[in-house]
């Protein structure tokens, strides 16, 4: 059965009208242009939910990039001539991650917000999402604040060599946001090394797993896919319903002692 089996999910569903299935959260943290959303496309692309209608998908993916606050005039001003430090903690709407995130908690449908790079603004659109199994949160700080960090189930940090993050950094600004070469490189010399250095770097140490080489690494995604699919046939119902019933936490234990001694 594919993860996508809208089928199973729905009798699933059925089954439990009463309960509220908490989605399973991950947080994808890692560098700029480190390859987030990459390994976000490619957990999903493996779990064959990329091409999925939005009302049946049982795994979503957001961006914190969709959380800039809002400029006034003179930090927007300030942001179309690069001199707005995009990757300090104080851009992103923390607030309003933390409202979305207990609502997809709680199986609401949320709106999230849609960034404009090119005019550094909030567009009046939003985007709509559904209630889902798997979240996966993806932006550089998503591990910086503890109230947010505390709701991820699993956390990732996606670690790429920094030469080849700078590199395409530059080819993603110059042909998808417009802007000028010398820009680029002012930006990332003057806010984003400093920023990720000070700020993000220093929350690698929270993640469960480090994904080295980004998207590349298909051996860390696999791995990663397996643990969703499990959650996705029902293995964290069955998990919690075990470890309520006080049956499945011992008998693991067990076998994982046993396992380990020597023979």
């Amino acid at each position: 059965i594919m993860a996508g089996d809208s089928e199973t999910h729905l009798r699933d569903r059925s089954e439990n009208t009463d309960i509220i299935r908490q989605p399973f959260l991950i947080g994808v943290s890692g560098g700029t242009a480190s390859g987030k959303s990459s390994v976000c496309e490619k957990i999903m692309e493996l779990l064959g939910q990329n091409k999925i209608d939005h009302h049946q998908r049982q795994v979503v993916i957001l961006s914190q990039d969709s959380f800039y606050k809002v400029l006034t005039p003179e930090q927007k001003a300030k942001a179309l001539k690069g001199q707005f430090n995009f990757d300090h903690p104080d851009a992103f709407d923390s607030e309003l991650i933390m409202q979305t995130l207990r609502q997809i908690l709680q199986g609401k449908t949320v709106q999230i917000p849609v960034y404009d790079f090119v005019t550094h603004s909030r567009k009046d659109e939003f985007i709509t999402v559904y209630p889902a199994d798997v979240v996966l949160f993806e932006g550089i700080l998503m591990f910086y604040s503890q109230e947010i960090r505390d709701l991820f189930q699993m956390k990732l940090f996606v670690d790429t060599d920094p030469d080849t993050r700078l590199s395409r950094r530059v080819l993603r600004d110059i042909s998808e946001r417009g802007r000028e070469l010398e820009q680029v490189l002012a930006q990332y010399i003057t806010f984003v090394k400093p920023a990720f250095e000070e700020f993000c770097l220093p929350t690698k140490k929270y993640a469960d797993v480090i994904i080295p080489r980004g998207a590349d690494n298909l051996v860390a995604i696999n791995l990663i896919v397996q643990h969703i699919q499990d959650i996705l046939n029902g293995g964290l119902n069955k998990r919690h319903n075990g470890c309520m019933n006080g049956h499945s936490t011992p008998r693991q234990r067990r076998t994982s002692e046993s396992s380990s001694r020597p023979h």
